[in-house]
């Protein structure tokens, strides 16, 4: 048990928590959620000793352990791959320098019948016992199977940690991570370096861990398959959910509708008793009544309604210019770094008006592929030509690195803004949450968060037909990154988008192109059926090591069940995006009909009639929208 007493913590004279309390259990399964700048990293750093609070208490049950990996840190080994990831094992080096001590202690006595030899033989059993119980003797086995699953090749563990990049590394303390097994493990964005795959694998690991598992993740579908509990904090307080992150969404709103409900109610009350007083405040005959409800005003507990910020990021991108009907066409395309081959022999034909992926492992050449299309990488095999009148707008997976940190904000954009466009800047920036003296920032001394917005807003100056967006939702939170699948959904022009976020990609893209063993592979279809269709596949692959006499029976029932699982969830989908456009249009009608109250130009005797069946019909559809996502989420969870 991990136990947080009235913690209260101070940021520039602001409370970011004050008399927070609350447990974490042995093996619960933690969400961390709220607004960025909220205190979430703040909180982990805290439950694992980084930091101190400036009141309250952290208490951890006896001989238990925390394990913590950072948003971001700076690996410095001198290690292999391999060597790295099994320093893990250090605490069973010692143990096992022990056992070896009391082994040479043992053998070198002769007083068998003592007390004293008795102690050092069950010393040595203890000991023992323990190197075994926490895998001492496989430890080369669960080293190599961690690192396969975070997307390394066996032909890495002999390379030195420092030739792979900064998210790489960060897998390696990933690995480390998950081979110590701590009791309480604390993981900040632990998906942003990793592809897909690797996350599907992390899930799976997570979900048969033995210890308490608490993250923060902007991944909605990371949330929904590992967490059974949601912690918010909001406004220096937290709100326990004991649901998952979509659960809670709906609760959340629940909750502080009945809140406004309780506050309006209250407000109606206390306008009353103040009325009463005041109207009978100088008669002696009600003198004992209206003393009565002064003491019931002053004893009164009002109610609270949780601060929600209003402030997110809006905004569009501008009309796409015409282009031809090919936009990307490539033949024979291949490309090598050194011996590397990354892909060879690709053929690409991309037309106007497509939103597709590049998904697959990390190193199969999503972004060198996107570099290649934009023009950064021009040393490569074969052919590849943009299509007539083609205008690319582009957002490299380190776009926020690439910015000059001396600029400031402002000059930023004021560098490549013309024409129009200059005098409309500081409200460019500001529908990024820029505001004035935000703009005078230096690039350098912004948050992840910020330099990735900082980095969207530069897309709209230059329009184009041909987005090209690499990794664009890291370091953005929920809210943003539904306010940018939004505007990619309106934007007219192509897309091509390189992501490992699932939820983002869901009802984005209608093509997918796998990157794998040095080709690309079409798939037509949504994010979730194209993993459906390759779990089919994995399925029916397994099949095939099984013995002769049920091979043919066991594949044709696994591809059967794995096509019946993918055409049910297509169709559970289905329903969802139904309701949601019906959601929309009643949304569109209703807003129509208010401005027109608003006017005061209502003169059709049906009007109210109709505006309150439709109103009853948007309830009724939210009703229905929750039923299908559940259903969805229970269908993905059997």
């Amino acid at each position: 048990m991990l136990a947080i007493n009235n913690l209260s913590v101070q940021f520039t004279g602001t409370n970011l928590f004050e008399n927070v309390t609350f447990n974490i259990a042995d093996h619960d399964r933690v969400g961390l959620v709220g607004k960025n700048g909220a205190g979430k990293s703040t909180l982990l750093k805290i439950l694992c000793g980084w930091q101190q609070p400036e009141t309250g208490s952290l208490v951890i049950a006896s001989g238990q352990t925390v394990g913590y990996l950072p948003q971001e840190m700076v690996p410095d080994s001198t290690r292999t791959v391999l060597n790295e990831a099994l320093t893990a094992f250090s605490h069973i080096d010692e143990l096992t320098d022990m056992q070896q001590r009391l082994t040479d202690e043992i053998a070198s006595r002769t007083d068998y019948e003592s007390a004293e030899y008795t102690r050092l033989l069950n010393r040595h059993n203890e000991v023992t016992e323990q190197i075994a119980m926490l895998g001492g003797g496989s430890r080369q086995e669960q080293t190599e199977k961690v690192l396969l699953g975070l997307g390394f090749k066996h032909d890495d563990f002999t390379r030195m940690v420092a030739e792979f990049s900064g998210g790489w590394q960060m897998r390696v303390e990933l690995a480390k991570l998950l081979l110590q097994r701590p009791d309480f493990l604390l993981l900040d964005e632990p998906t942003n370096h990793l592809d897909i795959v690797s996350i599907q694998w992390l899930e799976g690991f997570l979900a048969n861990y033995p210890g308490a598992v608490v993250l923060v993740s902007h991944d909605r579908t990371f949330l929904d398959n590992i967490t059974k509990r949601t912690i918010e904090i909001t406004a220096g307080r937290i709100y326990d959910y004991k649901c998952s992150y979509s659960e809670y969404v709906i609760q959340m709103q629940e909750r502080r509708a009945s809140q406004m409900a309780q506050l309006t109610a209250q407000q109606r009350q206390v306008a009353q008793i103040e009325a009463f007083i005041e109207r009978f405040r100088y008669k002696a005959t009600k003198s004992k009544q209206v003393q009565s409800r002064i003491k019931m005003l002053d004893k009164m507990e009002m109610v609270k309604v949780d601060e929600v910020s209003s402030e997110t990021i809006h905004f569009r991108f501008p009309p796409a210019p015409h282009s031809g009907k090919i936009v990307v066409e490539a033949q024979n395309l291949g490309k090598a770094y050194a011996d590397l081959q990354v892909f060879d022999h690709v053929d690409f034909l991309l037309t106007a008006g497509k939103k597709v992926a590049f998904v697959g492992r990390n190193g199969e050449g999503k972004s060198t592929m996107a570099k290649i299309i934009v023009g950064d990488i021009r040393d490569y095999t074969g052919s590849i030509r943009l299509g007539a009148q083609v205008q690319v707008g582009y957002y490299a997976q380190n776009q926020a690195a690439m910015l000059n940190g001396e600029k400031t904000v402002f000059q930023t954009i004021d560098d490549i803004a013309t024409g129009d466009i200059r005098p409309k800047i500081r409200n460019i920036l500001g529908s990024f949450l820029f505001d004035s003296e935000d703009c005078e920032k230096k690039v350098k001394v912004l948050s992840g968060g910020e330099k990735a917005r900082l980095a969207l807003a530069k897309l709209l100056l230059t329009p184009s037909n041909l987005l090209v967006l690499d990794e664009p939702t890291n370091h953005l939170d929920m809210d943003s990154k539904d306010i940018l699948k939004n505007a990619l959904l309106q934007y007219t022009g192509t897309l091509i988008v390189v992501s490992h976020d699932r939820d983002f990609l869901q009802g984005l893209t209608d093509t997918l192109y796998e990157f794998r063993d040095g080709s690309i592979h079409e798939f037509r279809g949504d994010i979730f059926e194209f993993l459906a269709e390759k779990e089919a596949q994995d399925t029916l692959a397994a099949a095939k090591s099984v013995p002769a006499s049920t091979k043919t029976t066991a594949g044709k029932l696994a591809y059967e069940q794995g096509k019946n699982r993918e055409r049910e969830l297509r169709k559970l989908r289905g329903a969802v995006e139904k309701i949601e456009q019906e959601i929309a249009s009643l949304e569109a009608q209703i807003a129509e009909k208010e401005a027109l109250l608003a006017s005061g130009q209502v003169q059709d005797k049906d009007f109210y009639t109709d505006y309150q069946a439709l109103k009853d019909r948007l309830d009724a559809a939210m009703d229905e929208w929750e039923s299908a996502t559940i259903a969805v989420d229970e269908f993905q969870n059997e």
